[in-house]
Protein backbone atom coordinates (compact mmCIF):
# COMPACT_ATOMS: atom_id res chain seq x y z
CA UNK A 1 0.00 0.00 0.00
CA UNK A 2 1.31 3.33 -1.11
CA UNK A 3 1.15 6.12 1.91
CA UNK A 4 -0.29 9.04 1.27
CA UNK A 5 2.17 11.56 2.33
CA UNK A 6 6.04 11.53 2.62
CA UNK A 7 7.70 14.25 4.66
CA UNK A 8 11.37 14.23 3.66
CA UNK A 9 14.14 16.11 5.57
CA UNK A 10 17.79 16.11 6.82
CA UNK A 11 17.20 14.34 10.04
CA UNK A 12 14.13 13.25 12.01
CA UNK A 13 14.68 14.11 15.92
CA UNK A 14 13.19 11.25 18.12
CA UNK A 15 13.76 13.77 21.36
CA UNK A 16 13.97 10.64 23.74
CA UNK A 17 17.46 8.57 24.65
CA UNK A 18 16.12 5.69 23.51
CA UNK A 19 18.00 4.00 20.91
CA UNK A 20 16.77 4.57 17.39
CA UNK A 21 17.94 4.34 13.93
CA UNK A 22 18.67 7.52 11.70
CA UNK A 23 15.77 8.34 9.98
CA UNK A 24 15.38 11.26 7.70
CA UNK A 25 11.79 10.62 6.64
CA UNK A 26 8.19 9.96 7.68
CA UNK A 27 5.15 8.09 5.91
CA UNK A 28 2.02 8.97 6.64
CA UNK A 29 -1.04 7.15 5.61
CA UNK A 30 -4.70 7.85 7.13
CA UNK A 31 -3.56 10.80 9.12
CA UNK A 32 -1.29 8.08 11.11
CA UNK A 33 2.74 7.67 10.95
CA UNK A 34 3.03 4.29 8.86
CA UNK A 35 7.10 4.37 8.30
CA UNK A 36 9.98 6.23 9.94
CA UNK A 37 13.65 5.84 8.24
CA UNK A 38 15.67 7.08 5.59
CA UNK A 39 14.01 7.83 2.01
CA UNK A 40 15.47 5.04 0.20
CA UNK A 41 14.04 2.54 2.47
CA UNK A 42 10.92 4.37 2.12
CA UNK A 43 10.94 4.57 -1.70
CA UNK A 44 8.69 1.38 -1.98
CA UNK A 45 5.55 3.31 -0.13
CA UNK A 46 5.75 6.54 -2.63
CA UNK A 47 3.33 6.11 -5.16
CA UNK A 48 1.94 8.31 -8.14
CA UNK A 49 -0.71 9.91 -5.46
CA UNK A 50 1.74 10.34 -3.06
CA UNK A 51 2.22 13.57 -1.74
CA UNK A 52 5.90 14.21 -1.15
CA UNK A 53 7.53 17.40 0.86
CA UNK A 54 10.74 17.49 0.92
CA UNK A 55 12.65 20.05 3.34
CA UNK A 56 16.34 20.14 2.36
CA UNK A 57 18.65 20.43 5.81
CA UNK A 58 15.55 20.64 8.15
CA UNK A 59 14.84 18.77 10.93
CA UNK A 60 11.17 16.75 11.64
CA UNK A 61 10.38 16.86 15.74
CA UNK A 62 7.18 15.44 17.05
CA UNK A 63 4.37 18.09 16.85
CA UNK A 64 4.79 21.05 19.65
CA UNK A 65 1.75 20.86 21.87
CA UNK A 66 1.16 24.17 24.28
CA UNK A 67 -0.48 22.90 27.45
CA UNK A 68 -1.81 25.69 29.18
CA UNK A 69 -3.47 28.10 27.00
CA UNK A 70 -6.33 30.11 26.77
CA UNK A 71 -7.28 30.56 22.95
CA UNK A 72 -11.06 31.89 22.43
CA UNK A 73 -10.85 34.93 25.31
CA UNK A 74 -7.17 35.51 24.33
CA UNK A 75 -8.10 35.83 20.87
CA UNK A 76 -11.03 38.04 21.68
CA UNK A 77 -9.00 40.23 24.12
CA UNK A 78 -6.49 40.71 21.57
CA UNK A 79 -8.63 41.41 18.56
CA UNK A 80 -10.99 43.67 20.64
CA UNK A 81 -8.79 45.44 23.45
CA UNK A 82 -5.21 47.51 23.22
CA UNK A 83 -2.11 45.80 23.84
CA UNK A 84 -0.56 47.08 26.78
CA UNK A 85 2.82 44.95 26.37
CA UNK A 86 5.36 46.74 27.51
CA UNK A 87 3.77 49.91 29.42
CA UNK A 88 5.65 50.06 32.24
CA UNK A 89 4.13 53.60 33.16
CA UNK A 90 0.62 55.28 33.52
CA UNK A 91 1.80 57.91 30.66
CA UNK A 92 2.69 55.45 28.40
CA UNK A 93 -0.88 53.42 28.95
CA UNK A 94 -2.26 56.32 28.53
CA UNK A 95 -1.10 57.47 25.58
CA UNK A 96 -1.72 53.79 23.81
CA UNK A 97 -5.18 54.30 25.35
CA UNK A 98 -5.66 57.49 23.53
CA UNK A 99 -4.78 56.39 20.10
CA UNK A 100 -7.50 53.68 20.04
CA UNK A 101 -10.02 56.16 21.54
CA UNK A 102 -9.16 58.72 18.73
CA UNK A 103 -12.66 58.54 16.38
CA UNK A 104 -14.69 56.55 18.60
CA UNK A 105 -17.53 57.99 20.85
CA UNK A 106 -17.18 59.15 24.13
CA UNK A 107 -19.51 56.51 25.45
CA UNK A 108 -18.17 53.91 23.50
CA UNK A 109 -15.46 51.44 25.72
CA UNK A 110 -11.56 51.42 25.76
CA UNK A 111 -10.57 48.22 26.11
CA UNK A 112 -7.08 46.77 27.12
CA UNK A 113 -4.93 43.93 28.10
CA UNK A 114 -1.30 42.95 29.34
CA UNK A 115 -1.44 45.78 32.03
CA UNK A 116 1.55 45.84 33.81
CA UNK A 117 0.45 46.02 38.16
CA UNK A 118 4.31 47.37 38.31
CA UNK A 119 3.25 50.75 36.72
CA UNK A 120 1.61 51.82 40.06
CA UNK A 121 3.00 53.48 42.88
CA UNK A 122 1.29 51.37 44.96
CA UNK A 123 -2.27 49.54 44.68
CA UNK A 124 -3.73 49.80 41.36
CA UNK A 125 -6.60 52.54 40.78
CA UNK A 126 -8.65 53.64 37.90
CA UNK A 127 -8.65 56.74 38.87
CA UNK A 128 -5.64 58.11 36.98
CA UNK A 129 -7.99 57.76 33.75
CA UNK A 130 -10.57 59.86 34.68
CA UNK A 131 -8.36 62.71 33.57
CA UNK A 132 -7.53 62.02 30.19
CA UNK A 133 -10.79 59.80 29.73
CA UNK A 134 -13.59 61.68 31.50
CA UNK A 135 -16.88 60.17 30.29
CA UNK A 136 -15.54 56.82 29.08
CA UNK A 137 -15.88 53.70 30.50
CA UNK A 138 -12.52 52.05 30.13
CA UNK A 139 -11.33 48.02 30.79
CA UNK A 140 -8.38 47.16 31.24
CA UNK A 141 -7.21 43.32 32.32
CA UNK A 142 -4.05 42.89 34.17
CA UNK A 143 -1.10 40.83 32.85
CA UNK A 144 -2.18 37.89 35.02
CA UNK A 145 -5.78 38.01 33.93
CA UNK A 146 -7.61 37.49 37.38
CA UNK A 147 -7.87 41.67 37.85
CA UNK A 148 -9.21 44.71 36.01
CA UNK A 149 -8.38 48.37 36.14
CA UNK A 150 -11.57 50.31 35.04
CA UNK A 151 -12.06 54.25 34.91
CA UNK A 152 -14.69 55.88 37.51
CA UNK A 153 -17.42 56.09 34.32
CA UNK A 154 -16.83 51.92 33.75
CA UNK A 155 -17.53 51.84 37.78
CA UNK A 156 -20.79 53.91 37.28
CA UNK A 157 -21.85 52.24 34.73
CA UNK A 158 -21.13 48.92 35.87
CA UNK A 159 -23.11 50.11 38.94
CA UNK A 160 -20.54 48.90 41.33
CA UNK A 161 -20.14 49.89 44.79
CA UNK A 162 -17.88 48.32 46.82
CA UNK A 163 -20.40 46.33 48.96
CA UNK A 164 -20.80 43.38 46.65
CA UNK A 165 -20.15 39.98 48.50
CA UNK A 166 -18.80 36.95 46.73
CA UNK A 167 -18.49 33.37 47.54
CA UNK A 168 -14.94 33.31 45.94
CA UNK A 169 -12.26 35.52 46.87
CA UNK A 170 -13.16 38.41 44.30
CA UNK A 171 -13.30 41.94 45.46
CA UNK A 172 -14.08 45.68 44.36
CA UNK A 173 -11.74 47.37 46.16
CA UNK A 174 -12.49 50.81 47.70
CA UNK A 175 -10.48 53.41 49.10
CA UNK A 176 -10.23 55.52 52.07
CA UNK A 177 -13.76 57.38 51.70
CA UNK A 178 -15.44 53.59 51.09
CA UNK A 179 -16.06 54.06 47.15
CA UNK A 180 -14.60 52.06 44.73
CA UNK A 181 -11.37 52.43 43.45
CA UNK A 182 -11.49 50.83 40.10
CA UNK A 183 -9.54 47.91 40.74
CA UNK A 184 -11.66 44.80 40.50
CA UNK A 185 -10.15 41.58 41.50
CA UNK A 186 -10.90 38.10 40.60
CA UNK A 187 -13.56 36.12 38.32
CA UNK A 188 -16.76 36.47 39.98
CA UNK A 189 -16.16 40.57 40.55
CA UNK A 190 -14.69 40.73 37.08
CA UNK A 191 -18.01 39.35 35.62
CA UNK A 192 -19.71 42.37 37.22
CA UNK A 193 -17.61 44.15 34.39
CA UNK A 194 -17.55 41.80 31.65
CA UNK A 195 -21.55 41.78 31.74
CA UNK A 196 -20.97 45.41 30.37
CA UNK A 197 -18.36 45.25 27.70
CA UNK A 198 -19.66 45.11 24.03
CA UNK A 199 -20.89 42.25 22.84
CA UNK A 200 -18.92 39.92 20.11
CA UNK A 201 -20.33 38.47 17.19
CA UNK A 202 -20.00 34.95 17.02
CA UNK A 203 -18.28 35.62 13.63
CA UNK A 204 -16.13 37.87 14.26
CA UNK A 205 -14.98 36.10 17.58
CA UNK A 206 -14.25 33.41 14.74
CA UNK A 207 -12.21 35.68 12.84
CA UNK A 208 -10.33 36.90 15.52
CA UNK A 209 -9.39 33.40 17.02
CA UNK A 210 -8.41 31.85 13.64
CA UNK A 211 -6.11 34.73 13.13
CA UNK A 212 -4.29 33.87 16.26
CA UNK A 213 -4.44 30.28 16.06
CA UNK A 214 -2.75 30.45 12.62
CA UNK A 215 -0.12 32.36 14.39
CA UNK A 216 0.43 30.31 16.86
CA UNK A 217 0.57 27.23 14.38
CA UNK A 218 3.20 28.94 11.85
CA UNK A 219 5.49 29.28 15.40
CA UNK A 220 5.40 25.52 15.65
CA UNK A 221 2.64 24.33 17.53
CA UNK A 222 0.03 21.41 16.50
CA UNK A 223 -1.99 21.69 19.40
CA UNK A 224 -2.79 23.06 22.39
CA UNK A 225 -4.94 22.43 25.79
CA UNK A 226 -7.06 25.19 26.46
CA UNK A 227 -7.96 25.56 29.84
CA UNK A 228 -11.64 26.51 29.93
CA UNK A 229 -14.39 26.59 27.94
CA UNK A 230 -16.98 29.51 28.29
CA UNK A 231 -19.22 31.06 26.23
CA UNK A 232 -18.30 31.70 22.93
CA UNK A 233 -15.90 29.09 22.74
CA UNK A 234 -18.31 26.04 21.33
CA UNK A 235 -20.24 28.17 18.78
CA UNK A 236 -16.67 29.71 17.96
CA UNK A 237 -15.14 26.03 17.04
CA UNK A 238 -18.25 25.10 15.59
CA UNK A 239 -18.32 28.30 13.39
CA UNK A 240 -14.54 28.12 12.20
CA UNK A 241 -15.18 24.13 11.24
CA UNK A 242 -18.01 25.14 9.35
CA UNK A 243 -15.73 27.57 7.57
CA UNK A 244 -12.41 25.54 7.34
CA UNK A 245 -10.14 23.51 9.33
CA UNK A 246 -8.71 24.59 12.60
CA UNK A 247 -4.70 24.85 12.19
CA UNK A 248 -4.46 22.14 15.63
CA UNK A 249 -5.82 20.26 17.74
CA UNK A 250 -7.65 21.58 20.94
CA UNK A 251 -8.13 20.01 23.64
CA UNK A 252 -10.78 21.84 26.04
CA UNK A 253 -10.97 21.52 29.74
CA UNK A 254 -14.11 23.77 31.05
CA UNK A 255 -13.87 25.59 34.54
CA UNK A 256 -15.45 24.34 37.73
CA UNK A 257 -16.37 27.56 39.23
CA UNK A 258 -14.78 28.15 42.92
CA UNK A 259 -17.97 26.93 45.53
CA UNK A 260 -20.14 25.69 42.55
CA UNK A 261 -22.84 23.23 43.57
CA UNK A 262 -22.98 19.51 42.46
CA UNK A 263 -25.84 20.91 40.02
CA UNK A 264 -22.68 22.55 37.76
CA UNK A 265 -20.43 19.60 38.35
CA UNK A 266 -23.26 17.67 36.51
CA UNK A 267 -23.49 19.94 33.93
CA UNK A 268 -19.48 19.82 33.06
CA UNK A 269 -19.60 16.26 33.53
CA UNK A 270 -21.99 15.50 30.80
CA UNK A 271 -19.87 18.35 28.55
CA UNK A 272 -17.00 15.49 28.27
CA UNK A 273 -16.80 13.88 24.80
CA UNK A 274 -18.31 16.98 22.97
CA UNK A 275 -16.21 17.47 20.02
CA UNK A 276 -15.59 18.47 16.43
CA UNK A 277 -12.64 17.42 14.33
CA UNK A 278 -9.93 19.07 15.88
CA UNK A 279 -11.43 20.04 19.14
CA UNK A 280 -12.66 18.39 21.68
CA UNK A 281 -13.81 18.41 25.62
CA UNK A 282 -12.16 16.08 28.56
CA UNK A 283 -11.03 17.19 31.83
CA UNK A 284 -11.84 19.59 34.58
CA UNK A 285 -10.19 22.70 35.39
CA UNK A 286 -10.08 23.96 39.16
CA UNK A 287 -8.73 27.53 40.58
CA UNK A 288 -7.97 26.62 44.15
CA UNK A 289 -6.40 30.11 44.88
CA UNK A 290 -5.62 33.53 42.83
CA UNK A 291 -2.76 35.30 41.77
CA UNK A 292 0.21 35.99 44.19
CA UNK A 293 0.59 39.68 42.13
CA UNK A 294 -3.41 40.64 43.41
CA UNK A 295 -2.93 39.14 46.87
CA UNK A 296 -5.32 36.20 46.29
CA UNK A 297 -2.75 32.90 46.04
CA UNK A 298 -2.95 30.89 49.13
CA UNK A 299 0.21 30.63 51.10
CA UNK A 300 0.99 29.06 54.01
CA UNK A 301 1.76 32.82 55.81
CA UNK A 302 0.55 35.81 54.68
CA UNK A 303 3.18 38.36 52.25
CA UNK A 304 4.20 41.78 53.61
CA UNK A 305 0.49 43.47 53.24
CA UNK A 306 -1.00 40.32 55.00
CA UNK A 307 -2.71 39.03 52.19
CA UNK A 308 -1.45 36.08 49.96
CA UNK A 309 -2.95 33.77 52.92
CA UNK A 310 -6.62 32.69 51.13
CA UNK A 311 -7.99 29.90 48.83
CA UNK A 312 -10.41 30.55 45.91
CA UNK A 313 -12.51 28.08 47.12
CA UNK A 314 -13.71 29.85 50.22
CA UNK A 315 -15.52 25.95 51.30
CA UNK A 316 -11.94 23.56 50.70
CA UNK A 317 -14.12 20.57 51.61
CA UNK A 318 -16.53 21.05 48.49
CA UNK A 319 -13.32 21.59 46.51
CA UNK A 320 -12.15 17.98 48.09
CA UNK A 321 -15.81 17.10 46.90
CA UNK A 322 -15.55 18.26 43.44
CA UNK A 323 -12.13 16.93 42.92
CA UNK A 324 -13.98 13.00 44.17
CA UNK A 325 -16.64 13.29 42.04
CA UNK A 326 -15.12 14.21 38.87
CA UNK A 327 -12.32 11.54 39.92
CA UNK A 328 -15.08 8.89 40.24
CA UNK A 329 -16.60 9.26 37.05
CA UNK A 330 -12.79 8.99 34.90
CA UNK A 331 -12.57 12.87 34.93
CA UNK A 332 -8.91 13.91 34.92
CA UNK A 333 -8.53 17.46 36.89
CA UNK A 334 -6.13 20.25 36.42
CA UNK A 335 -5.88 22.63 39.78
CA UNK A 336 -4.71 26.16 39.31
CA UNK A 337 -2.03 26.16 42.47
CA UNK A 338 0.11 29.28 42.93
CA UNK A 339 0.87 29.32 46.88
CA UNK A 340 2.56 26.47 48.33
CA UNK A 341 -0.30 26.17 50.64
CA UNK A 342 -2.95 25.78 47.65
CA UNK A 343 -0.35 23.37 45.81
CA UNK A 344 -0.11 21.06 48.92
CA UNK A 345 -3.31 20.83 49.31
CA UNK A 346 -4.13 19.69 46.13
CA UNK A 347 -1.80 17.26 46.53
CA UNK A 348 -3.55 16.17 49.65
CA UNK A 349 -6.84 15.55 47.64
CA UNK A 350 -5.42 14.24 44.61
CA UNK A 351 -4.02 11.16 46.72
CA UNK A 352 -7.23 10.58 48.86
CA UNK A 353 -8.95 10.60 45.08
CA UNK A 354 -6.84 8.70 43.42
CA UNK A 355 -6.51 8.13 39.34
CA UNK A 356 -8.84 9.42 37.33
CA UNK A 357 -8.54 6.95 34.60
CA UNK A 358 -6.37 7.39 30.82
CA UNK A 359 -5.17 11.16 31.75
CA UNK A 360 -3.38 11.94 35.16
CA UNK A 361 -4.44 14.74 37.28
CA UNK A 362 -1.95 18.05 37.06
CA UNK A 363 -1.34 21.14 38.94
CA UNK A 364 -0.99 24.67 37.09
CA UNK A 365 1.60 27.18 37.74
CA UNK A 366 3.23 26.20 40.80
CA UNK A 367 5.08 29.57 41.44
CA UNK A 368 6.11 28.85 44.65
CA UNK A 369 7.53 25.32 46.22
CA UNK A 370 8.78 24.24 48.94
CA UNK A 371 11.38 21.54 49.02
CA UNK A 372 9.09 18.73 50.91
CA UNK A 373 6.86 19.02 48.17
CA UNK A 374 9.29 18.08 45.36
CA UNK A 375 8.90 14.42 46.08
CA UNK A 376 4.97 14.21 45.65
CA UNK A 377 4.65 14.74 42.19
CA UNK A 378 6.59 11.64 40.94
CA UNK A 379 4.72 9.66 43.99
CA UNK A 380 1.75 10.12 43.54
CA UNK A 381 2.02 10.53 39.35
CA UNK A 382 0.70 14.00 39.02
CA UNK A 383 1.83 16.29 36.36
CA UNK A 384 3.32 19.80 37.11
CA UNK A 385 2.05 21.87 34.74
CA UNK A 386 4.74 24.62 34.43
CA UNK A 387 4.84 28.14 32.70
CA UNK A 388 8.48 29.17 33.16
CA UNK A 389 8.14 32.54 31.20
CA UNK A 390 5.68 33.99 34.09
CA UNK A 391 8.83 33.69 36.16
CA UNK A 392 11.57 35.11 33.22
CA UNK A 393 8.73 37.80 32.45
CA UNK A 394 6.99 38.83 35.26
CA UNK A 395 9.76 39.06 37.81
CA UNK A 396 13.23 40.63 37.97
CA UNK A 397 16.19 38.87 39.42
CA UNK A 398 16.42 41.56 41.73
CA UNK A 399 13.16 40.90 43.40
CA UNK A 400 12.17 44.62 42.49
CA UNK A 401 8.97 43.10 40.73
CA UNK A 402 5.76 43.05 42.71
CA UNK A 403 5.64 39.32 42.91
CA UNK A 404 8.71 38.83 45.12
CA UNK A 405 8.57 42.59 47.10
CA UNK A 406 4.95 40.79 48.18
CA UNK A 407 6.49 37.29 49.12
CA UNK A 408 9.62 37.95 49.93
CA UNK A 409 12.95 36.50 49.22
CA UNK A 410 12.68 32.96 51.08
CA UNK A 411 9.76 32.38 48.58
CA UNK A 412 10.91 34.20 45.83
CA UNK A 413 13.73 32.01 45.62
CA UNK A 414 11.64 28.79 45.39
CA UNK A 415 10.13 30.15 42.03
CA UNK A 416 8.92 27.69 38.75
CA UNK A 417 11.56 24.92 40.17
CA UNK A 418 11.99 23.54 36.77
CA UNK A 419 14.86 22.15 37.37
CA UNK A 420 14.51 20.51 40.80
CA UNK A 421 10.94 18.70 39.87
CA UNK A 422 12.45 17.33 36.76
CA UNK A 423 15.46 15.91 39.24
CA UNK A 424 13.02 14.58 41.44
CA UNK A 425 11.28 12.44 38.91
CA UNK A 426 8.26 14.62 38.17
CA UNK A 427 6.38 15.11 34.32
CA UNK A 428 6.79 18.52 33.82
CA UNK A 429 4.45 19.62 31.00
CA UNK A 430 5.31 23.02 29.81
CA UNK A 431 2.95 26.11 28.83
CA UNK A 432 2.09 29.48 28.18
CA UNK A 433 -0.64 30.76 29.46
CA UNK A 434 -1.30 32.77 26.20
CA UNK A 435 -1.78 34.97 26.09
CA UNK A 436 -0.87 36.07 29.55
CA UNK A 437 2.72 34.45 28.28
CA UNK A 438 3.97 34.66 24.69
CA UNK A 439 2.66 32.26 22.57
CA UNK A 440 5.24 31.26 20.03
CA UNK A 441 6.86 28.27 21.73
CA UNK A 442 10.59 28.87 20.36
CA UNK A 443 10.05 32.03 22.72
CA UNK A 444 9.03 29.95 25.64
CA UNK A 445 11.57 26.97 25.41
CA UNK A 446 14.36 29.70 24.48
CA UNK A 447 13.41 31.14 28.02
CA UNK A 448 13.47 28.40 30.29
CA UNK A 449 16.66 27.16 28.84
CA UNK A 450 17.70 31.29 29.80
CA UNK A 451 15.75 31.77 32.81
CA UNK A 452 15.43 35.19 31.44
CA UNK A 453 13.13 36.43 28.36
CA UNK A 454 15.36 35.28 25.39
CA UNK A 455 15.35 38.41 23.37
CA UNK A 456 16.67 40.83 26.42
CA UNK A 457 20.55 39.61 27.08
CA UNK A 458 21.16 41.65 29.33
CA UNK A 459 18.81 41.29 31.71
CA UNK A 460 19.81 39.09 34.48
CA UNK A 461 18.91 35.43 34.66
CA UNK A 462 15.44 34.52 37.32
CA UNK A 463 17.00 31.54 39.47
CA UNK A 464 19.38 30.46 37.15
CA UNK A 465 19.89 27.30 38.80
CA UNK A 466 16.48 26.24 37.56
CA UNK A 467 17.72 26.37 33.61
CA UNK A 468 16.58 23.14 31.99
CA UNK A 469 18.40 21.92 28.59
CA UNK A 470 17.44 21.94 25.23
CA UNK A 471 16.00 18.09 25.16
CA UNK A 472 14.27 18.64 28.44
CA UNK A 473 12.57 21.78 27.45
CA UNK A 474 11.63 20.60 24.11
CA UNK A 475 10.49 16.65 25.87
CA UNK A 476 7.71 19.56 27.58
CA UNK A 477 5.84 20.33 24.73
CA UNK A 478 6.11 16.62 23.53
CA UNK A 479 6.59 13.82 25.13
CA UNK A 480 4.88 14.89 28.41
CA UNK A 481 2.21 16.46 26.78
CA UNK A 482 1.37 13.46 25.52
CA UNK A 483 1.59 11.75 28.98
CA UNK A 484 -0.87 14.56 30.53
CA UNK A 485 -3.10 14.35 28.12
CA UNK A 486 -3.07 10.74 28.29
CA UNK A 487 -2.38 9.73 24.32
CA UNK A 488 1.33 8.67 25.04
CA UNK A 489 0.47 5.68 23.22
CA UNK A 490 -0.57 7.46 20.18
CA UNK A 491 1.31 11.22 20.08
CA UNK A 492 4.28 12.84 21.19
CA UNK A 493 7.07 10.77 19.23
CA UNK A 494 7.50 10.56 15.90
CA UNK A 495 7.06 6.68 15.08
CA UNK A 496 5.09 4.14 13.40
CA UNK A 497 1.15 3.78 14.66
CA UNK A 498 1.32 7.95 16.01
CA UNK A 499 -0.41 10.36 15.42
CA UNK A 500 1.46 12.13 12.26
CA UNK A 501 1.80 15.25 14.42
CA UNK A 502 4.47 16.79 13.26
CA UNK A 503 7.13 20.16 13.41
CA UNK A 504 9.43 20.94 10.67
CA UNK A 505 12.30 23.13 11.76
CA UNK A 506 15.02 24.46 9.65
CA UNK A 507 17.59 22.91 12.34
CA UNK A 508 17.65 21.23 14.97
CA UNK A 509 17.14 22.31 17.99
CA UNK A 510 19.43 20.81 20.17
CA UNK A 511 22.12 21.60 18.12
CA UNK A 512 20.99 25.55 18.56
CA UNK A 513 22.27 27.50 21.25
CA UNK A 514 18.98 29.13 23.79
CA UNK A 515 19.52 32.90 21.84
CA UNK A 516 19.06 31.13 18.15
CA UNK A 517 15.90 29.03 18.80
CA UNK A 518 13.57 32.27 18.27
CA UNK A 519 14.92 32.83 14.97
CA UNK A 520 14.72 28.50 13.51
CA UNK A 521 12.22 29.01 11.04
CA UNK A 522 9.53 26.98 10.81
CA UNK A 523 8.77 25.02 7.42
CA UNK A 524 5.44 23.36 7.89
CA UNK A 525 2.91 21.72 10.26
CA UNK A 526 1.84 18.38 9.87
CA UNK A 527 -1.73 18.06 11.62
CA UNK A 528 -3.21 14.63 10.84
CA UNK A 529 -1.17 14.00 8.16
CA UNK A 530 -1.88 17.24 6.08
CA UNK A 531 1.09 19.40 5.60
CA UNK A 532 0.65 23.04 6.16
CA UNK A 533 4.11 24.67 4.42
CA UNK A 534 4.92 28.01 6.52
CA UNK A 535 6.25 30.95 4.52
Amino acid sequence: MHADVIVQAQHVQPLTDEPTAPADSVAVTGGRIVAVGRAADLAPLRGPDTAVHVFPGATILPGLVDVHAHPVWGSISIGSGVDLRGADSLDEICARLGKAAAGQETDDWILGYDLNVNAFDGDPSGDFLADRFPGTPVSLMTADAHALVISPRAVEVCGLTGAETFTDASSVEVGPDGRPTGYVVELQAMDLVFAHHPEIPVPTAAGYVRAELERLAAAGLTGLHALDFTDPSEDVYRHLEEHGELPLRIRCSPLVPADSAPEVWEEIARLQGRRGRRWHVEGAKFMLDGTADNGTAWFDHPDIHGENREPLWRDVEAYRAAVHFFTERGIPTATHAIGDQAVRFALDVIEEAGPAGRAPHRIEHIESLPDDLLDRFAELGVVAGLQPVHGTRHTRADATDNWSRRLGPDRAARGWRTRDLLDHGAVVALGSDWPIGPGDPRVALADCQLRRPVEEPGKAPVQPEQAVTAREAYLGMTVAAAYTAGTAHESGRVAPGFRADLTVFAADPLDLAPQDQPGNAVLATVVDGVVQCRP
